[in-house]
């Protein structure tokens, strides 16, 4: 890919629409429902376990490059706990590696696995930072749009459109389950197509699992855990969403060992290592029982379906997410009006001044932006209190 065209892709999925609205819940003083970050802090004992490591001297100087021991091993349990029953496995020494949250694993494992050329097919919408990353990595995205379906309330992939997307020239999938934006979880019999045409076609596959401990319908199957998938899937997670510290930017990849080697490869020229006392901490969260997993899930059920029935009461046409913390919404039902003539991008400039509540619109996830368009996603990763507020502004407006 040519530096032009590089800095083009760069600039039209940069992240300046997060920034802008983050900027107008501020000087607005409106309830900042855009961008995915909790209003309260994660366990006070992973927090500190986080000072303890400071005070202690672990991790205040580089840590090993492919991470901590501890973490590395608490990672691997993790697997085994949760995913050990689908017979899946890493050895903390060869097929963990730590990166500064699953943004770098991300980029690193795009990095290391694609030759400039490379296709790349991804479920559009996608989070913004896979353009990004494919882009640097000289890369072609090749979107495989989810389609929404009202009747349902859900978004549907399309399996037939999905093979038909890969050519002799794609290299890997990159996929996302629990799905951000649109909150869908791939059932079972949606994963084994996508593996068999994975190792029909030889495809390597990397999986962004991040939201993998938040799922309220259905449930997290691994890719990796799939016949033929163990080793050509790079999976990544990260504690940034399951614990609730966001800004600690810890994550991690798992995969067979020649996969970690390329990936850690990229890394080191990266970040090279981050988050030392944080990783120790993060180890000890792995560990933590599990109600604290269930309780999580279960709290953000709730907040889920306040927020949803509040926005089904203010007369958005509301798509029910099965995972993640988000929700996303069609505008057009509030009418041509309300809804800026159905564009959301105009309507989330004009909703901090017009109710006090900021949104995403959609579209940025998209290369295709008309099929984005009347689409607005609400974080309700708040409080109760926070959501309960929100939602008494947004039908205040459309009762108005």
């Amino acid at each position: 890919m040519d530096r032009p065209l590089l800095n083009r892709c760069l600039a039209e999925f940069g992240t300046t629409i997060f920034a802008e609205m983050s900027a107008l819940a501020v000087r607005t003083g409106s309830l900042n429902l855009g961008q995915g970050f909790p209003d309260a802090d994660g366990p006070e004992e992973v927090r500190e376990a986080a000072v303890r490591a400071l005070r202690d001297g672990r991790g205040n100087q580089y840590p090993p490059g492919p991470g901590v021991p501890e973490l590395r091993t608490a990672v691997a349990a993790h697997q085994e706990r949760f995913y050990g029953h689908l017979g899946l496995s890493y050895d903390p020494d060869t097929e963990v590696l730590v990166t500064a949250g699953a943004t770098e694993a991300i980029a690193a494992a795009l990095l290391a696995l694609l030759e400039p050329g490379d296709e790349v097919v991804a479920l559009e919408p996608y989070y913004d930072s896979y353009a990004a990353c494919i882009a640097m990595a000289g890369g072609r995205r090749v979107p495989v749009t989810l389609r929404a379906e009202p009747e349902s309330g859900t978004y549907r992939l399309d399996l037939d459109e999905l093979r038909d997307a890969v050519t002799d020239d794609t290299r890997l999938l990159l996929l996302n389950t629990p799905h951000n934006p649109t909150g869908t979880v791939l059932t079972r019999e949606e994963l084994s197509a996508i593996a068999a045409l994975a190792v029909e076609r030889d495809l390597l596959v990397i999986t962004d699992e991040v939201y993998e401990h938040l799922v309220f319908e259905g449930e997290h199957l691994p890719l990796a855990s799939f016949p033929g998938m163990r080793d050509r899937t790079v999976t990544i997670s990260s504690a940034g969403k399951t614990f609730s510290f966001t800004g600690w930017k810890v994550g991690w990849v798992t995969a067979a060992p020649e996969l970690i080697t390329a990936v850690r490869s990229a890394k080191q020229f990266l970040t090279y290592v981050s988050a030392g006392p944080f990783q120790y901490a993060v180890a000890e969260a792995l560990a933590l029982p599990d109600d604290y997993y269930t309780g999580l899930r279960d709290d953000l059920r709730a907040k889920r379906d306040v927020l949803a029935a509040g926005l089904a009461d203010a007369g958005f046409r509301v798509f029910r997410p099965a995972g993640t913390y988000f929700i996303t919404t069609d505008i057009r039902p509030l009418g041509a009006e309300l809804s800026q003539d159905g564009d959301g991008f105009a309507f989330c400039r004009a909703l901090p001044e017009r109710a006090g509540v900021v949104a995403i619109p959609n579209a940025v996830f998209y290369d295709h932006k008309d099929q984005g368009t009347p689409f607005v996603r609400f974080a309700f990763c708040k409080s109760i209190e926070v959501l309960q507020e929100a939602a008494g502004r947004l039908k205040a407006l459309t009762a108005g």
